[in-house]
């Protein structure tokens, strides 16, 4: 598998159909992974946070969730064909587990939007088994809280977790809980309430375009306009601070041409 690094964060060069290959052959083994679903708002995250940039780096797949992300693989080398979007994946692994017969659970968000999950998920997954959905409480968990969730999750017998608590909550949870629950742990994010139906997912011209944050900053605004005038400058002067740097260092180590007898 090919990987590129993007301000420092290493992306996977894979496809969504490989992604769901993937997580379904690690679930069949009943292996613990963690899969994350990164784009810009990630790698900001991670340059004000090296802990979190750990957290990225360590995945088991840690794919390109953003056209940003793509453009920026492409621009160092990389054929990324298409960006492995967190809901498109998240309907690809559910369908690929119904079919195989691979248990699933819910971790994060509301009941009301879990309750929601669970009735939508299945009728786009025919087949699909969940079973366990959890809404952890909104604020830190106490050690006994955060156990008594990890056995649910163990003795529901799932072998894949969707978790959707947000960036880079969720990416976090993965990282730290993949072992103890004894699973593959995805985190999904926004894929909660767009399968849940509570969100409409940006037209695809927007999505290839790049665009999507600006439709979601126009259906969200005051819940979503100061991340994105944090992250869209910073992540677009990086990226191109580092294009430039990456193209001085390659044209220093062309050999130059011997000079010509005189």
């Amino acid at each position: 598998m090919t990987s590129v690094p993007v301000l420092g964060i290493r992306y996977d060069a894979v496809t969504t159909a490989e992604t769901t290959d993937r997580v379904l052959e690690w679930a069949e083994a009943g292996e613990a992974r963690y899969v994350c679903f990164s784009n810009a708002h990630g790698v900001i995250e991670a340059e004000d946070d090296p802990s979190y940039a750990d957290v990225l780096n360590g995945a088991d797949l840690n794919v390109p969730d953003g056209m940003s992300i793509v453009r920026a693989m492409r621009a160092r080398g990389v054929d990324q064909r298409d960006r492995v979007y967190g809901p498109d994946a998240t309907l690809s692994v559910a369908k690929g587990a119904a079919k195989r017969g691979i248990p699933v659970a819910l971790y994060g968000s509301t009941e009301s939007v879990l309750e929601a999950l669970k009735g939508h998920l299945p009728r786009k997954a025919p087949g699909l088994e969940v079973v366990e959905a959890i809404s952890p409480p909104f604020r830190a968990l106490t050690d006994d809280e955060d156990e008594a969730f990890v056995q649910r999750l163990r003795g529901s017998g799932a072998r894949i977790v969707f978790v959707g608590l947000g960036c880079p909550r969720q990416e976090r949870w993965c990282a730290e809980h993949a072992e103890r629950v004894g699973a593959v742990c995805m985190a999904v994010g926004a894929a909660f309430d767009f399968h849940a139906g509570l969100l409409r997912q940006a037209p695809g011209w927007i999505q290839q375009a790049g665009l999507e944050w600006a439709y979601r900053l126009a259906v969200e605004p005051r819940r979503l306009w100061r991340r994105y005038a944090r992250v869209v400058p910073r992540f677009l002067a990086g990226d191109t601070r580092e294009r430039r740097e990456l193209a001085r260092a390659a044209s220093r180590s062309v050999p130059q041409s011997a000079s010509a007898s005189v």
